[in-house]
């Protein structure tokens, strides 16, 4: 069957009020990026140890979440999952608005943002953060060019070599994002290649996560039939990528726990860091893995709408908990100058870091959630990245031709 893309029409009063609430919000955010220029950074919770403070577990959240929401349009060019092709278009959307909602919270949430030329012109290569501008225009770049072959019947025939070095950049670019923290080998919580494919791993579950909420949003309102068989595949995805998210921070727990110089970092995150403890093992862990991956494994879980959108928020909510003990908790643990040697000073040396965000942190941090929302409802709304069908009668045909081509 072929699919037709349409805008939403008719969405009533609670999309409305929804695109209401996110340009609001995003007011509010800028607002909060002016107060903040104004009055210096002394507004904030940060200091001397933690310079990367909540707008950075919102943006970082944000990006990585980009390149994981990708991942349902690669499941049809690159691997050859044609049930997804329907999705792509949506797929590439949300990907480009996650993408630009965290680095706009990224950009402002540095400072000078009038700078920006400044940076952009006075690159300094031998920095991660130089490359990783390369990977975020990349990566919008690749990703224009894969909707341009998707949405342009006589590009058609282009889509799956588009799709592929889309799939590619974006493999770099959370890399990239990745590394950003490994490549930080002074501080004895980051400084680790494990943190590339953590993140990597990590990005898919995210990816997906705000993938379904989007979807299922969309869908009611503008109501559209979506089927039964499509949401189990979906799910099944999203307990695939969580096991895989898990297995990646066990196996960085592990290995850190197997080197004496980070047994001190493991003590403080998974032991006595108070609130970074607390939401690694009930925020990161138990919410945002264990329960998601136990309501997701009902057998008919396509039916259940519910319970796969309150999975996919808490995937959401584990990955923000996961982002905060990441950045912040790392820099919180008192950083030890010189390894394997005693030198003091008065400047809080082996000392945790106290760190409370502040409401213009909370506002600018939201700030890009909003944006992002705005961009893919407008996109909805005017251009119309949906299909006007998505229930399991649309996908019968595609479904018998894929079964009798797997028995061929």
């Amino acid at each position: 069957m072929k699919f037709v893309l349409r805008p939403l029409k008719d969405t009533g009063f609670g999309f409305n009020a929804l695109l209401a609430g996110f340009g609001f919000m995003l007011l509010l955010g800028l607002g909060a990026v002016g107060y903040m220029e104004h009055h210096g950074h002394i507004v904030t919770g940060m200091s001397n140890q933690v310079v990367w403070g909540l707008p950075h577990v919102f943006a970082v959240f944000l990006v990585v979440a980009a390149s994981g929401a990708l991942n349902v349009a690669s499941m049809a060019s690159v691997f050859g999952k044609t049930e997804f092709k329907p999705l792509a278009p949506l797929s590439g959307v949300l990907a480009m608005a996650l993408l630009v909602g965290g680095l706009m919270v990224l950009m402002l949430d540095l400072g000078r943002p009038d700078r920006l030329i400044v940076t952009l012109t006075h690159m300094n290569f031998k920095s991660i953060f130089a490359m990783n501008i390369f990977l975020y225009s990349g990566f919008v770049g690749f990703v224009v060019a894969y909707l341009w072959t998707m949405l342009e019947r006589r590009m058609n025939h282009f889509t799956p070599l588009a799709g592929f070095f889309a799939f590619v950049w974006r493999m770099a670019l959370t890399t990239g994002t990745g590394s950003i923290f490994g490549f930080l080998v002074a501080r004895q919580a980051y400084d680790s290649a494990l943190l590339a494919p953590l993140f990597i791993a990590i990005s898919l579950s995210y990816g997906l996560a705000v993938f379904i909420w989007v979807l299922i949003l969309a869908c009611h309102a503008g109501d559209r039939p979506l089927g039964d068989a499509l949401v189990a595949r979906l799910a099944r995805l999203q307990v695939i990528f969580i096991a895989a998210g898990f297995y990646f921070v066990l196996v960085y727990h592990l290995t850190n726990l197997y080197f004496t110089k980070h047994h001190d970092f493991e003590r403080f995150i998974l032991l006595e860091g108070g609130i970074y403890t607390t939401l690694f093992w009930l925020g990161q862990m138990v919410l945002g893995c264990v329960v998601p991956l136990v309501m997701l494994l009902h057998p008919q879980i396509g039916a259940l709408r519910g319970r796969v959108a309150a999975s996919a928020g808490l995937v959401m909510l584990g990955g923000l908990a996961q982002m905060y003990v990441t950045i912040i908790g790392g820099q919180a643990f008192g950083l030890v100058l010189f390894p394997g040697y005693q030198v003091s000073s008065s400047f809080f040396d082996g000392v945790t870091a106290n760190y409370a965000s502040s409401l213009p942190e909370w506002l600018l941090g939201l700030s890009g959630v909003a944006a992002t929302g705005l961009m893919v409802m407008l996109a909805l709304k005017v251009i119309g990245f949906l299909p006007e069908r998505l229930d399991d009668a649309a996908f019968a045909p595609h479904s018998a031709a894929h079964s009798a081509h797997s028995a061929a």
